[in-house]
């Protein structure tokens, strides 16, 4: 039995749920630490790119998910976990200001399990979706997954922007406590008896975790597409962690407006998911490949508008910084669209391995981008004025993103056009 419409915007609740506790942890926290603390911006950048390094792990949590069954389990879990770590990040805020040691030492346990959390739940997630959602569903199942999310990130990030001004550490924890809980409980209600419905079987005949790794990594299609991964994430996150001090140093926003910023970001990728979704599921133009493709051209000449921007010092960081998000969603469904297409060719029921692997592709691409970013920001900063090293990191970026571009046109052809004409009337 496969997932029902309704049982597809079920799941979706709990990526919405995922990206609102994710964004708090790598957007507001990430600007207090910057700007409030005056603390080197590859801090945070090292604290991001350990909760994403312990993401190494997901292509483990697909496999047991796999084999094992009981996905709902990990999902449920991997939220706790990654609540848990949400609200000790905000906790070590205060303790940097007060007792440094103490609060790097509750950061670093906090982002440890932050990666844990999100691992074991959006994987699982991901493998639950692509193994219980009928084939010609799939790339509409992971636009509307990721239109929630993206709807989550953006929805928070504008509240608690609103909210955060004037800002106070105890007014940091009560709003992190308050989305943490939010987001567990509706994770809990979201996943509630869907699993159970859809009767997914687990892998019958198991094998070793090396030995299902090895049969994903022989098939050429996976082992491309995971490099693909890496490189475009890579350029996909490069500015995530020095967008907000940016809009700070440069332009002199409020820790609340550089927060709204972040949603103006995410406005801009929902918009351009739902422009993919659209276009792609229900007019039936363009493929997988040409929207990866436009994506990522977007999105390197819209940084290169930003850096323009810095140093003529115009106010429109915020349209421009919406074009961004645009493109950056463009690229990202019809990429999300093509993972989910190819998650079920080559072995059966390795689903959530194949998944895991992509996932963890890219988070050591985010965590790496992340940090290569945040430290190159601070490098250049030591040489030449803060707009010009900021801008120097995003026409990189930028670079990336071409690059991206041109692999997405030589590797993707073969990459089956999953967007069919299908009702979404929910329960159908």
């Amino acid at each position: 039995m496969t997932l029902s419409w309704l049982a597809i915007v079920r799941l979706g609740i709990v990526q919405m749920a995922l990206g609102a506790i994710v964004v708090l942890t790598t957007s507001t926290l990430n600007r207090l630490m910057v700007v409030e603390l005056a603390l080197p911006a590859v801090l945070p950048g090292l604290l991001v790119a350990l909760h994403y390094g312990i993401q190494i792990s997901r292509p483990n949590w697909g496999f047991l998910s796999d084999t094992g069954g009981h996905r709902t389990r990990w999902i449920v879990g991997g939220m706790a976990a990654l609540g848990a770590g949400a609200f000790g990040a905000a906790s070590a805020i205060p303790l940097l200001e007060t007792s440094f040691g103490l609060g790097l030492t509750v950061s670093i346990l906090a982002y440890a399990l932050i990666g844990l959390g999100v691992g074991a739940s959006g994987t699982s997630l991901l493998a639950l979706l692509a193994t219980a959602t009928a084939p010609d569903r799939r790339a509409a199942a992971a636009t509307i997954t990721w239109l929630m999310m993206i709807f989550g990130i953006a929805v928070t990030a504008a509240t608690v922007g609103a909210m955060l001004d004037p800002y106070s550490h105890a007014l940091l924890l009560r709003i992190v406590g308050v989305v943490v809980l939010g987001a567990m409980a509706l994770t809990v209600l979201a996943v509630w008896g869907v699993e159970a419905r859809a009767k997914v079987v687990p892998d019958p005949d198991p094998v070793p975790f090396r030995e299902g790794l090895a049969e994903v990594w022989s098939e050429r299609t996976a082992r491309n597409f995971t490099i693909f991964v890496f490189l475009s994430m890579t350029a996909y996150f490069m500015q995530e962690l020095i967008l907000e001090p940016y809009a700070g140093l440069v332009f002199g926003f409020t820790p609340g407006q550089s927060t709204s910023l972040a949603g103006a970001q995410n406005g801009g990728v929902f918009l351009g998911m739902v422009l993919v979704g659209v276009a792609a599921t229900g007019l039936r133009v363009g493929s997988l490949k040409a929207w990866v493709i436009a994506g990522c051209i977007g999105s390197a000449a819209a940084l290169t508008i930003i850096t323009l921007i810095g140093q003529i010092g115009a106010p429109v960081l915020v349209p421009a910084v919406v074009v961004l998000g645009l493109f950056n969603g463009m690229f990202a469904v019809a990429a999300i669209g093509s993972m989910m297409a190819l998650a079920g060719q080559g072995r059966a029921r390795r689903e959530g391995t194949r998944m895991g692997l992509w996932g963890a592709a890219q988070a050591i691409a985010a965590g790496f981008g992340g940090l290569l970013g945040a430290a190159a920001a601070d490098a250049f900063r030591a040489v030449t004025d803060t707009a010009t090293a900021f801008g120097t990191v995003f026409l990189f970026e930028a670079a990336l993103f071409l690059a991206a571009a041109l692999m997405a046109a030589r590797i993707m052809g073969g990459v089956p056009r999953p967007l069919p004409r299908t009702s979404l009337i929910p329960g159908e």
